[in-house]
């Protein structure tokens, strides 16, 4: 009899504890981190003030942390995921890599810091997005 009530109390629990897993698999990568920022049209620069910004469109705003690595192949592993902060390792084919941070200021308003290896060479740089709108039509 103390069975079934001692089961009872720990069902809820049980169940709480085996659903965990399902709910961190279901969350895309950078959820947390990228929390409110939307994909879009973005210009991005070199400098803060946007000054020879280029604009790209951007379907998934965690692809910004392979911008030094556009054309090739990566794996990415996600290194942290917490609010306002992205961290990305990039394994790509040839021996090359990368590790990125992007840091949320605002929702429209982003910095990338990355470095690692491209072309044999390293790199080392800061990046500036900025949220202009909505990608345009083809």
């Amino acid at each position: 009899m103390w069975y079934r009530k001692g089961m009872r109390r720990l069902a809820p629990i049980i169940v709480a504890l085996l659903a965990l897993p399902l709910l961190g698999a279901s969350a895309p990568p950078g959820a947390r981190a990228l929390a409110g920022v939307q994909p879009g049209l973005w210009e991005v620069s070199r400098s803060a003030t946007g000054q020879g910004a280029r604009r790209i469109c951007l379907r998934d705003v965690a692809s910004l942390a392979s911008f030094a690595h556009p054309r090739e192949r990566c794996q990415r592993t996600i290194l942290g995921d917490r609010p306002g902060e992205l961290v990305v390792d990039l394994q790509c084919v040839g021996g090359e890599f990368a590790r990125s941070r992007i840091s949320v200021t605002t929702p429209r308003s982003l910095k990338l810091e990355s470095q690692g290896i491209h072309g044999g060479e390293p790199f080392d740089m800061t990046l500036y997005a900025r949220r202009v709108g909505p990608c345009r039509p083809f």
